[in-house]
């Protein structure tokens, strides 16, 4: 089967039966990927507050109930101990695994939310003639660590993690003109052009995924990304965060147009 052009739930089967283990970047095209941010029961207002107050970087699809690894509005079913294909896990800033399943480290007091992604509204962009480079390579997208702060919110606070694609000057004015219609997956890129504008030192050593190539004619283009988190758990030390594995996200049963204004 095509995986460009299965469902959200063929994917999430696939993780879940461990057949799929990478990216799922153009996976299922015109279902809504989510990132995943599991937080203990004490630090869930806090997260929540994050949330709220960086919608760009963190936009809120789904928060589970303590306890239950079940999104009930994004996929009924489903179980995000499972269905991703592959995670991270912070304890105390530091990521010290990356396994294919989470059940082991499930606890009562773990609350579960869904971040909206840029994969999302990926679709749309190929839909209006724009390439994507990361999905011509077959490798998983660029991300990097900014100088620009998020607003902190209780014990969070931390740094803005932006994902980049090569686009040209006239191509990212239409790219800004497509993504601003979905809010929930970052909307409107951050930044274009100089990177060293908001810190990036070099393009070629991203902070999460893989390096692409920029060609002559082409400006880096940057969204806010829903690794964030990630960053922010280096930075605040939590004694236990479990994300996906950047690129590796969790498929939704919504569609895009489900997100779309």
């Amino acid at each position: 089967m095509d995986l460009k052009q299965t469902t959200g739930a063929h994917v999430r089967c696939l993780a879940r039966s461990e057949e799929l283990t990478g990216p799922t970047a153009g996976l299922a095209l015109g279902y809504v990927q989510a990132n995943l941010v599991v937080v203990p029961r004490e630090l869930v207002f806090d997260f929540l507050l994050f949330c709220q107050r960086n919608p760009r970087p963190c936009p809120l699809l789904d928060v589970t109930e303590s306890g239950d690894p079940e999104p009930r509005l994004a996929a009924p079913g489903a179980d995000l101990r499972t269905d991703l294909p592959r995670y991270c896990v912070y304890r105390n800033g530091q990521r010290v695994e990356e396994p294919t399943d989470v059940r082991a480290l499930w606890r009562d007091d773990l609350v579960g939310f869904l971040l909206g992604c840029s994969f999302t509204f990926e679709n749309a962009l190929l839909q209006a003639g724009l390439s994507i480079r990361h999905l011509e390579a077959g490798c998983n997208v660029p991300m990097y660590k900014t100088s620009i702060p998020c607003r902190p919110a209780g014990v969070f606070h931390g740094p803005m993690v932006v994902s980049m694609r090569p686009m040209t000057p006239p191509q990212a004015i239409r790219a800004v003109e497509i993504c601003s219609r979905f809010p929930r997956a970052h909307g409107a890129p951050v930044h274009f052009g100089n990177p060293a504008a908001i810190g990036i030192g070099d393009l070629s050593r991203p902070t999460f995924g893989d390096p692409v190539e920029l060609r002559p004619g082409e400006i880096p283009v940057f969204w806010a990304c829903g690794t964030t988190p990630q960053a922010v758990a280096m930075e605040v030390c939590p004694p236990l965060l479990i994300t996906h594995k950047p690129g590796h996200m969790f498929v939704t049963d919504w569609r895009d147009a489900d997100l779309e204004m």
